[in-house]
């Protein structure tokens, strides 16, 4: 794992203890996991649920200008454990034209960008999310900006994919939440997904000049604090291998009834941030690509007084990839 910090070197190393209450099989699991949902939110098909204005690093070093939309469409197929983005997802097919309109409305409302993240709480060329015949209208209002950022599941990555890239005059960049590389864990977290899956979509959006992101969990269910950063910090390597330009470490959150049951069975605690932060820095650390940690409602990882500081560092390594120093607390010794 390249020079790992001491906190990652020390990790244990034991296979990750399996809960036998969770469901074996994907069927089941499914249906545990519905089985366990709260109401989702009233939304309009021809508004996006959020667009918001940020400024992001780029591979270059240079801050970027971004549109970010979360756009409003069908539900995700796949019922991942961890997942609560189906809350602002619709129960039927995405009408034809709402995309469009969903980003009219949102950079009518935003300051110019350079770089676009399209975030769809599923797959962008799943069909019944985005409708393949909507693609022209959305190229046309995708061609000023240097960068366009999508995410999607590897069983959407086709064709479709690789005439959307060729069609803009921009980068496109796919975001695929690999999540971990634990094989274990992965099939359990009901992504339908396998590393080697991960691994040959990898290298179709490389051989295709697409550049690739991935999302990854930091400690997701069955796993100590120990063993969820270790494979957090595993999985990055396997990301840049896999020529990932950017990596985002999610702290695996609760929230969406699913989890909480998991917390009830012992198989689901939160990350303490000094682990999402020790995962940073070694991924930092390996100057491959960036490295950001998502920080989006990062206070319900609050557990000790030097909590915000940390987070603050967090935000700071995100915006400027360097390592600042470290907060001193005795109580996270």
């Amino acid at each position: 794992m390249g020079d790992a910090p001491p906190q990652i070197r020390d990790a244990v190393t034991a296979p990750v203890a399996l809960s036998k209450s969770y469901p074996a099989g994907s069927v089941a699991r499914t249906r545990w996991i519905l089985d366990r949902r709260g109401p989702k939110n009233p939304l309009d098909p021809w508004r996006p649920y959020a667009h918001f204005w940020e400024e992001e690093i780029g591979p270059d070093g240079v801050l970027l200008p971004t549109a970010t939309i979360l756009l409003t469409n069908t539900e995700c197929p796949f019922r991942c454990v961890m997942c609560d983005l189906w809350r602002n997802t619709l129960d039927e097919p995405t009408p034809r034209g709402a995309i469009a309109a969903q980003i009219d409305f949102a950079l009518s409302d935003l300051p110019p960008a350079r770089q676009i993240k399209l975030y769809n709480a599923g797959s962008f060329f799943d069909p019944r999310a985005i409708p393949h015949e909507d693609d022209e209208q959305i190229l046309d209002r995708l061609q000023g900006v240097d960068r366009v950022i999508v995410e999607c599941h590897p069983a959407f990555i086709g064709e479709r994919c690789l005439r959307f890239a060729q069609s803009l005059r921009g980068k496109l960049e796919v975001a695929i939440g690999l999540e971990t590389l634990h094989a274990t864990t992965l099939d359990r977290l009901n992504k339908r997904m396998t590393v080697d899956s991960f691994l040959a979509t990898a290298e179709v959006l490389a051989s295709n000049g697409i550049d690739l992101r991935v999302f990854l969990l930091v400690r997701p269910p069955w796993m100590s604090e120990a063993e969820g950063l270790e494979w957090a910090c595993r999985s990055l390597d396997t990301a840049f291998d896999s020529g990932a330009t950017a990596c985002t470490l999610i702290p695996t959150r609760g929230g969406n009834g699913a989890m909480e049951a998991l917390a009830d069975l012992g198989d689901y605690t939160p990350p303490r941030l000094t682990s999402v932060e020790a995962a940073q820095e070694y991924g930092l650390s390996l100057r491959r690509g960036r490295v950001f940690s998502d920080t989006w409602d990062v206070e319900r990882f609050f557990d000790c007084e030097c909590s915000p500081v940390r987070a603050a560092r967090l935000d700071e390594m995100n915006r400027t990839q360097q390592i600042p120093s470290r907060v001193e607390c005795e109580n996270c010794r």
